[in-house]
């Protein structure tokens, strides 16, 4: 049984970020001749464009994917409670939301990881590199505002990732199921 509930997980996590990349590459209006964007529009069409025809995009965004996220996080919640035996009734539904919260969360943060990482490795323009500076910036600019200028190095996604621990920690303690997540 274990194997089938980690396999699940994946199977949902994996659809979870690949749709969530793709709200957040239409918010940052990132470059879609990027690789990687081609990438995440060419697995999500199959699902997202039978969608839209129904629900058109509001205000820039894309309500359609939004809605097909929330989905899956409340189905990925709902199943791997049923399969442990668990009956949560309407409950689920929150904790959808709070799912799709934190897979975002989280690839935000695999995403600084991998950011940090490369920029050690890779020398000159990498594609990838380039669409996740795309991505962190909204998050990482407040940052670098308030933090002093410290020669060229960059601090702000330790700070980053210090809020959101924190932010972790606080939801950990005062919503349910946050860990179990």
């Amino acid at each position: 049984m274990e194997a089938i509930i980690y396999l699940l997980r994946f199977a949902f996590d994996a659809l979870l970020m690949i749709l969530i990349m793709r709200v957040w590459l239409q918010w940052v209006k990132a470059d879609f001749y990027n690789p990687l964007s081609q990438f995440i529009v060419k697995v999500s069409n199959p699902i997202v464009v039978p969608v839209r025809r129904v629900i058109p995009g509001l205000g820039g965004a894309d309500l359609a994917t939004i809605l097909i996220a929330y989905t899956v996080a409340t189905l990925k919640f709902f199943t791997l409670a049923a399969l442990s035996g668990e009956s949560l009734g309407l409950l689920a539904f929150y904790i959808g939301l709070l799912v799709l919260l934190k897979q975002a969360g989280f690839l935000l943060f695999m995403i600084m990881i991998i950011m940090a990482v490369m920029s050690w490795v890779v020398q000159g323009y990498n594609p990838t590199l380039a669409i996740f500076h795309q991505l962190t910036e909204p998050f990482l600019n407040p940052i670098r505002r308030i933090m002093p200028n410290l020669g060229g190095l960059d601090l702000s996604m330790i700070v980053a990732f210090l809020i959101m621990n924190v932010i972790n920690i606080l939801l950990s303690g005062s919503l349910p199921y946050w860990g179990a997540l």
